[in-house]
């Protein structure tokens, strides 16, 4: 079917439409199709996917190779095992994953873009898995594209394309009749999937979707989602566990080998060394955690759209954001509409109230407002519009009366002022615009701004043409100044104050004048000095920009792609960024932010760029998001720490004593045990209490921190583990079994003990954890305890030590917790301004 080159009426015939849309009947078959076609996985099919990943990453195919040996080898008990921890392992990260994407799912639900469609005459919002081939599309601005379209009627048009072509310029859209061999960039009577409208409005014939549109074609390329900072540090860090737990586990196989140690057992050894070193419900830890700060987020009316980013949230020590409807009411109200010389004018506001009442390019709260005053004009018949966009910051409306055709604009008062050679004055007349009443026009702008003002500019002029277009927009007369108002919040201030103590740093970019800026500034608070223009900064070098960008508070008059632009020169400044934005100007800037967020309000293509969505635009609602955030990354670092410290500690004692003992000091299914008793307590780390102290500041991925932690921690470990087989080899002469035993308990409870200790960076007894990890944490200690006492000890080669053997594990384990108490104060306190 071609797209560029057919008749409207043509491509109506073929998808069986017409301009009253498709019928109900029609539309529900093609959905249903369109599923179908799209090869959409039912929950069921998903799930079973999610469960068989969870036994394909290494350290599950470690465990399946170790099964699989030790059932070809006759070693039943072993087989069976490793084998219930395989699944044990395996579903507990399933039964995790599951439930946080299911969460998500129904969160998005709700944020989840809308396309106005016709159907049966009737227009009716739809979401984008239901915009069918056929289907007749209303567009206006901020809309995203959901299909690739053929254009059936128009009004200024514009439409972002970069996303296909890498032009950031605005393309011009209109209908017509173009060659289908047309290039993409030049079919400007075509609309693409994945595009946005930036300004006009428009109809269209939805003809392709999904994998037939051109974005489809494109997806992989186009739709890769860039790591966060907290993924690229996990990363490395997986990295940094795989090369020593591979090399170490080398290490302990060569060298029992050369010691003739039974080649199947040091085999096992080693692959058992391997798992037990390895983070391997790291995964299912990270899930957790954010699936819980996610719906925690949700309570607190912040809805999470990716996961993985609320370990930005926690990061973030700079806020960019705009002033209205964050630290304004956002409920604009009219001051007064006003002519050159100040006082009201009945003509100038029957023409604003006409202006907004008559646009159709996107809903707006200025216009709104000015569409409710209390006027009631008859006579007057809208006949064309040429949208606002950022270029030109007006709007202008063609009216019809009795009296003739009228061109009405209203925009940036400057901008307005631009196109205005004349300018009405209070006998009624209509003389020349000269040099002195437009310094005036300045004059009064300026005063107005310092008053706290929003200050629109109005002009009109006669004209005879029925239709209107950028060139008609000189010439014109100046009737004057709309006054806008719009408090600040009532704990604006406070709000500011509150997210600083957190440490950070509020910037507001603001398209208002510097003079309404200051004032703002002022109000809030702020150096009133530290403010840098768009016209100051688009004389800036970047270099210079880095250093401004830091020390600046507020940037007024600031363009759109100047956004994005202060955005990079802070993150170039080493800052964590979040934008937030709900307007199409503001997208860049959302996208190139270390953390987009927008409102449930904002416009489709802001909210689809966003990471997170806020259902208040408030800064009080943003504030209890970032706390949320840094709750599941202060948790994900309890795990981290504890895993590295006593697991590392632990496994490089076992390798240690196995080439100093005759024996292997711990089997390779207790080692399996030891790993999975003590991963259930880390479970529930992710959803632990976490100390306020942790909470003031922002948090950050330091791979540094965890070496240190990894080396000392590890060491102290090791210290006691040695400690143990000392007492229990040298001192009570055990070998073997009751030697593998002691050092199972031992080793079980350090790791349940560093869990508590390191979860605080205060004194142990002075923060609570948790009822979950509590309850879960006295659980395992119960079954270790019990496990050489119980009918499956003999499977486990466990057996029950004599008294003066528990009294001096128990000994070890009291100066193991009390040093490790007091070695944690000192580290977290050496190392506080690199940790935070």
């Amino acid at each position: 079917m071609t797209l560029a080159a057919a008749t409207t009426e043509q491509l109506y015939k073929q998808l069986h439409s017409g301009a009253d849309g498709l019928s109900a009947p029609i539309a529900r078959r093609r959905i249903v199709a369109q599923k179908r076609k799209a090869r959409v996985k039912s929950r069921s099919q998903r799930e079973l996917k999610l469960l068989l990943r969870q036994f394909s990453s290494p350290l599950m195919l470690l465990l399946i190779i170790v099964v699989i040996l030790s059932a070809i080898l006759g070693e039943t008990s072993d087989t069976i095992i490793v084998l219930f921890i395989l699944l044990v392992s395996g579903l507990l990260s399933f039964f995790q994953e599951l439930h946080a994407g299911r969460a998500v799912e129904k969160l998005l639900q709700i944020i989840a873009v809308k396309h106005q469609v016709v159907r049966q005459g009737k227009k009716v919002d739809v979401r984008t898995k239901e915009v069918v081939p056929g289907d007749v599309l209303l567009l206006n601005a901020g809309d995203l594209i959901p299909a690739d379209c053929r254009i059936v009627e128009s009004n200024e048009l514009h439409v972002n394309e970069s996303s296909l072509t890498g032009e950031s310029f605005p393309v011009a859209k209109a209908p017509g009749i173009l060659p289908e061999d047309t290039p993409l960039n030049q079919k400007s009577n075509c609309l693409w999937q994945g595009t946005s409208v930036v300004s006009g409005t428009a109809k269209a014939l939805v003809v392709y979707t999904g994998p037939e549109t051109v974005f489809g074609q494109m997806a992989h390329s186009l739709t890769q989602v860039s790591p966060t900072a907290f993924e690229e540090g996990l990363k490395g860090f997986g990295y940094f566990l795989l090369r020593i737990t591979v090399l170490l586990s080398v290490f302990i196989l060569v060298t029992n080998l050369y010691f003739h140690k039974p080649f199947f057992n040091s085999l096992l050894f080693s692959l058992a060394l391997a798992i037990g070193m390895a983070p391997e419900l790291l995964p299912a830890i990270m899930t957790f955690a954010m699936s819980a700060g996610a719906r925690r987020m949700m309570d607190r009316k912040v809805i999470v759209k990716r996961l993985s980013s609320i370990f930005n949230f926690g990061e973030v020590n700079v806020l960019c954001t705009d002033k209205t409807g964050t630290i304004t009411e956002g409920s604009v109200t009219v001051h007064g509409i006003v002519n050159i010389a100040g006082k009201p004018d009945p003509k100038a506001q029957l023409f604003a109230f006409l202006n907004a009442t008559f646009q159709n390019g996107f809903t707006n709260p200025i216009d709104q407002e000015i569409g409710s005053l209390p006027l009631k004009p008859a006579g007057y018949e809208k006949y064309d519009e040429i949208p606002y966009d950022f270029i030109r910051k007006r709007l202008s409306i063609g009216v019809k009366s009795a009296s003739g055709n009228i061109i009405i604009t209203k925009g940036a008062l400057l901008n307005v002022l631009d196109v205005c050679t004349f300018y009405a004055d209070e006998a009624g007349t209509e003389p020349a615009l000269e040099e002195q009443q437009r310094q005036q026009v300045k004059t009064q702008l300026e005063h107005y701004s310092k008053e706290g003002y929003r200050v629109l500019g109005i002009a009109y002029k006669q004209t005879s043409k029925t239709d209107i277009v950028y060139e008609d927009e000189q010439e014109m007369v100046f009737l004057g100044f709309i006054l806008l108002e719009d408090k600040l919040k009532a704990d604006a201030v406070d709000s500011i104050a509150r997210l600083e103590k957190m440490g950070i740093a509020v910037k507001i970019i603001t398209g208002d004048n510097r003079y309404a800026a200051m004032h703002a500034a002022k109000a809030l608070g702020m150096a009133s000095s530290n403010i840098l223009s768009g016209e100051e900064l688009s004389k800036m070098s970047p270099e210079a920009l880095i250093v401004n960008a830091a020390k600046t508070d507020v940037f007024s008059e600031i363009e759109p792609h100047q956004k994005e632009q202060i955005v990079r020169a802070l993150q170039k400044s080493k800052f964590r960024v979040a934008y937030l934005g709900d307007g199409i100007n503001d997208v860049a800037a959302i996208h190139a932010a270390d953390t987009g967020i927008s409102t449930n309000n904002a416009v489709d293509v802001a909210k689809e760029a966003a990471d997170f969505v806020l259902l208040e635009k408030n800064l009080v609602v943003l504030a209890a998001g970032v706390l949320e955030g840094r709750k599941s990354f202060a948790n994900s670092m309890k795990y981290i720490f504890a895993t590295t410290g006593a697991t590392f500690g632990n496994m490089f004692s076992v390798a240690g004593a196995s080439l100093l003992l005759p024996f292997l000091p711990m089997l390779p299914k207790q080692i399996l045990l030891t790993n999975l008793l003590t991963d259930f307590p880390y479970l529930a780390v992710a959803s632990d209490r976490v100390d306020e102290e942790q909470l003031r500041l922002p948090l950050r991925w330091d791979i540094r921190l965890i070496r240190r932690f990894m080396l000392v921690f590890g060491l102290h470990s090791s210290v006691f583990d040695f400690a143990t087989f000392y007492t229990l080899h040298t001192y009570f002469g055990l070998r073997e079994t009751p030697f593998q035993t002691g050092w199972f308990l031992e080793s079980i409870i350090t790791e349940l003990l560093i869990v508590f200790i390191i979860r605080t960076h205060k004194p142990l007894f002075r923060s609570n954890p948790g009822r979950l990890l509590l309850l879960i944490a006295l659980l395992a200690l119960l079954v270790t305890v019990w496990l050489p006492f119980s009918p499956l000890a003999g499977a486990l080669s466990l057996t029950s030590l004599h008294q003066p053997q528990a009294l001096a594990i128990g000994c070890i384990l009291l100066a193991y917790a009390v040093t490790a108490e007091l070695l944690k104060l000192w580290f977290f306190r050496s190392f506080r301004a690199v940790s935070s």
